[in-house]
Order: C-alpha cells, then structure tokens, then sequence
C-alpha cells in the first residue's frame, strides 16, 4: 500500500462524512465508547502519529506527542484538520525510502503505515457512519488490501473483504484480541 491509498481513502472518508456536519456528532460511534466527533479526531491523531513516526525514523517508541483539536472547532473543522493530517502522512509516506523503518509495536515499512493509515480511516468512516445512522461501506479492494498487508491470515475466500475486514476488528461481535501483522515482509 502507498500514500495514493491512503489520499484514496480520505477522499472517501471526505465524500461520506461531509454530508453528515449537520447531524449530532455527540452520537456514539458503532459499537465504541467514543462519540462520532471523538473518533473522528482520533482518526486525525493516528495519521499524524504515523507521519511523525515515520519523518523521526522512530525506532523504540512512539514519539511524545498528540494531536489536540479544541473543544469548540465544529466538525466542519474537525474534518479539515484530519484532512490535513491525512495530507502530512502522504507526504511523509512519498518522502520515506523504501527501506525507511520506523516503530508500530515492533519496526514497520512504508506500506505499513499506509495500510495502517487507511485501516484507521476505513474502520473508523464506517464506525461514525454508523453512529450518525448513514448507510456507507468501505471499498472491497481498498479493505482487501489492508487485509493483505495487515492480516494476511484472514480468511477472505468467498467472503466480501470488507466484511472480513469489520470482523476483523470486532465490528461484527467479539473476535477476541487481534493485532496487525506490521513486520515488513
């Protein structure tokens, strides 16, 4: 995966949840503990996390920062600021060689971060979307490919890679613990 995945999806997440600015945001999102609009900066913290990871060459940790969006920003803002980081992280995935290394829970290459960029969009889109109670689903080929990358063990033989994909994640009832696979190949 590359960073044109990751713009792919924020152009997604865009078009799906720009409709939505209006409706209430205090809303939980799917099946988390968070409001839509918490999840939606989440989203934003993670790319910029990642980005930063990977512009410091982080070897051991995540680097001591976090991304503060103010309590009053609406959401119209809120989404520009995770466009925004979303943009930082395909820079920051374009800039990166293809042996650049940085840490995610042990060390993890370019493509990783990508797939794990467009996995916190997708999950998380589709999480929000489902609080506000609008109908989307993320794209089959771009969860396929996250699964790919991230999960390669996942069984998607006959099944629709995004449904694979929210399972995955608990989505669709408790899987019990996961993690992504990040280790480059």
């Amino acid at each position: 995966m590359d960073a044109d995945d990751l713009e792919r999806a924020v152009r997604l997440m865009s078009e799906a949840l720009r409709p939505l600015v209006a409706h209430d945001w205090s809303a939980v999102a799917g099946t988390l503990d968070w409001s839509c609009r918490e999840t939606l900066a989440h989203i934003g913290h993670d790319l910029l996390a990642y980005a930063a990871q990977l512009a410091g060459r982080a070897q051991d940790a995540y680097l001591p920062l976090d991304l503060v969006i103010r309590d009053d920003a609406a959401v119209p803002a809120v989404l520009m600021v995770v466009e925004a980081c979303g943009g930082l992280l395909a820079a920051a995935l374009r800039a990166a060689g293809p042996d650049t290394r940085a840490w995610h829970f042990g060390p993890c290459d370019v493509s990783g971060f990508a797939a794990l960029g467009v996995a916190e969009i997708l999950i998380h889109t589709y999480d929000i979307t489902q609080g506000l109670k609008a109908k989307w689903w993320p794209p089959a080929e771009l969860s396929a490919a996250v699964l790919a990358r991230l999960a390669p063990d996942a069984q998607t033989e006959r099944r629709h890679p995004t449904g694979v994909l929210l399972r995955h994640t608990g989505r669709f009832g408790d899987v019990g613990p996961w993690r992504w696979r990040i280790r480059p190949e």
